[in-house]
Order: C-alpha cells, then sequence, then structure tokens
C-alpha cells in the first residue's frame, strides 16, 4: 500500500474525477472552511477546471452550503447531506459551544435565545443574504445590544437549530440566508444510523486511507458512534495494516493516477492535513511547526508528489515559496498558472 498516493487520489487532489464544485464536496462529507477566502481553491482545486465563478455558483445558489458543523469549526457540505449532517453532529457542536460559553463565563437564557434568533431569522428573511452587522442594526434597533462573543454564540446556535446558514458570496466577510430561503427541507427525517453510515461512508471515500483515531478527530463524534459508522459499512470497507497501524480502505478505492514531480499549492485549513489526527504520512514531525501550531492554526503549505514540502503565499502577484524539506529544483509555475486562472475564470 502506497498511503501517499491513495490519499492524493481519493482526495481528488490528483486525476481529478469531478467538474462541479458541489459534486467535490458532496464526495467529501464537509470540507473545512474555515478561511472564507481560501475555502474557495481548497474545493476548486479538486476538481478538473479551477473556476472560481463556479464556485461562487454553486455557493449563492445554496447547493454548497457553510456551517459550524464539527469541532465547532466551520465547514462546507452539501445541501443534499445538511440536514442529514446537522441532525447527527449538532448535539455534539452545541455541548462544545457551550462548553466555550461557559470558559468564557457567558449564560445566554432560553428566553433571550428564542428572542434573538427570531431576530435573525426575520432579518435574513427580509433581506436575503446578510452580514453580521445587518444582524446588529436590526438587534439595535429592538433595543438588544450584544458585544461580538455573545452575538457570535447567537448566531452560532441559530446555525446549529437550522434556522439560518451562510448566505451568498461575499468577497471576504461571511453572510447568513434563512435556511428555508436556501436549502429544501427533507419530506422523512433522516434516520440517525443511515445518516452515520454515509457520514463515514463519505470520510473514508474521500481521506482513505484512515484510522479510526483520524475518523474521530475529524467528525468530532465519540468513539463508540464513530465504530458504530464502520460497522454499518459491512463488506463495503476493510483494514489493510501499513508500519504497525490499521488503515480503513473502502473497496472501490482509487489507486492509479500518480504523476511524478507534481507540486500542489495547498491552502491552509485543507482536508489533506486537518483531515487527519496523525499527519506524519505526508508531514516530518520536525516540520510540523511549518504547517500547523498547536493552537490549531494552518498555513498554506505546498507538496511534491503529496509529501509537504514548503510554504507558499497565496494572495501575492507572484509565487513566492520557500521550501524546508529536501531539494526542489522544479518548477511551480504550473500550479501557480492553474491557481491564477481560478481566480480569472
Amino acid at each position: 500500500m502506497n498511503p501517499v498516493t491513495i490519499r492524493l487520489l481519493n482526495q481528488q487532489l490528483i486525476a481529478q474525477q469531478f467538474s462541479d464544485p458541489a459534486e467535490v464536496v458532496r464526495h467529501a462529507g464537509a470540507m473545512q472552511a474555515q478561511e472564507y477566502r481560501m475555502m474557495r481553491w481548497a474545493v476548486a482545486m479538486r476538481t478538473k477546471k479551477p473556476s472560481a465563478k463556479a464556485f461562487k455558483k454553486a455557493y449563492d445558489s445554496g447547493r454548497i452550503i457553510r456551517i459550524h458543523l464539527m469541532r465547532g469549526t466551520w465547514q462546507l457540505v452539501a445541501a443534499e447531506d445538511y440536514w442529514a449532517w446537522l441532525t447527527l453532529c449538532a448535539p455534539k457542536a452545541i455541548a462544545v459551544t457551550k462548553g466555550w460559553m461557559s470558559s468564557n463565563k457567558i449564560t445566554i437564557p432560553d428566553e433571550e435565545l428564542m428572542q434573538v434568533r427570531e431576530i435573525l431569522a426575520q432579518t435574513a428573511a427580509d433581506k436575503g443574504s446578510v452580514t453580521k452587522q445587518n444582524f446588529v442594526e436590526a438587534l439595535t434597533e429592538k433595543g438588544i445590544t450584544l458585544d461580538e462573543h455573545r452575538l457570535s454564540y447567537h448566531i452560532r446556535m441559530a446555525e446549529m437549530s437550522g434556522t439560518i446558514c451562510s448566505g451568498d458570496l461575499h468577497p471576504s466577510k461571511a453572510t447568513y440566508a434563512l435556511t428555508a430561503n436556501k436549502i429544501k427541507t427533507p419530506s422523512e427525517k433522516s434516520e440517525r444510523d443511515e445518516a452515520l453510515k454515509c457520514f463515514t461512508r463519505a470520510y473514508f471515500r474521500s481521506r482513505q486511507p484512515a484510522t479510526l483515531d483520524d475518523f474521530v478527530w475529524w467528525s468530532g463524534l465519540g468513539v463508540s458512534d464513530c465504530k458504530r459508522g464502520i460497522m454499518l459499512l459491512g463488506n463495503t470497507i476493510h483494514v489493510e495494516r501499513w508500519e504497525e497501524r490499521e488503515f480503513y480502505l473502502t473497496d472501490d478505492c482509487r489507486t492509479r493516477g500518480l504523476r511524478k514531480g507534481k507540486y500542489l499549492l495547498i491552502p491552509p485549513y485543507d482536508e489533506y492535513l486537518i483531515g487527519y489526527k496523525s499527519r506524519d504520512i505526508v508531514l516530518n514531525p520536525e516540520h510540523k511547526h511549518r504547517a500547523h501550531n498547536n493552537s490549531g492554526i494552518f498555513q498554506p503549505i505546498i507538496a511534491k508528489d503529496g509529501i509537504v514540502c514548503g510554504n507558499w503565499s497565496p494572495f501575492k502577484d507572484k509565487c513566492q515559496a520557500e521550501f524546508f524539506l529536501g531539494e526542489h529544483a522544479g518548477d511551480l509555475q504550473e500550479e501557480w498558472a492553474r491557481y491564477g486562472k481560478f481566480q480569472k475564470s
């Protein structure tokens, strides 16, 4: 087993299979979207022809949704998965949020929670796509003043209740919309086991080979839930050992398609690293501080043939790179040109 090649293929970082950005997100189940500008490249680089306009079209139409879903952080999900994933993940996400509120000595009574949620929902319904500032103005009109932390918690709780979700794509700041106007409500509520099964399948098909610990870390679910999800997949998933670790692979795992000498300009918070608890397969532990710190801040990275070897600067006119592993006489211009074309198309 070559875990690096398999991950590149199944993460759609090489030999891409999809043309539609929404199909990439659906394949992945959920994709980290902490960096609002760079989440677009994270999705687009996994398509056959990366296009900023194609991403915006899928996002604005509600086929791609950005919400706080797992680990108290931002993710992109496909509209088809939104309700099932929310049912599965929201209880844990709410518990995490309440834990943060407690640590910050913030208590929100139920009466306040429902009053503010109603105002947020009405504001989104009236305006279609709103910013946090629009919420502040609407609350002020009602005689309610909230500091930024408290308002952020209200917005998160409204997201996790299924009341609001992402609005239209803005150049630099998050917007919100009324979920009922953005995503169809399913005729039948998803059974939890079925949601867990589909969620588990999406993780392993797009990040394999991966371990149980990787899945627990990524999903934010409990160990028992993650084990049950794997069990529900039955004989469509199997275990392979590599360097004394057990990895799960699906029976339709992609294994062929690597092009030697291929460079990738990977955005910060990308699933190539954040999708796993253990990242040593592609990132030398000696250099992990160049990719992320212990506070969860991730940097833009360069990978050659899947091995993380340097950093790059996304918001420059010319390609700027700094390597920290090995000698790299290869040309980054092909990948930089692909990134530039994405921004213009």
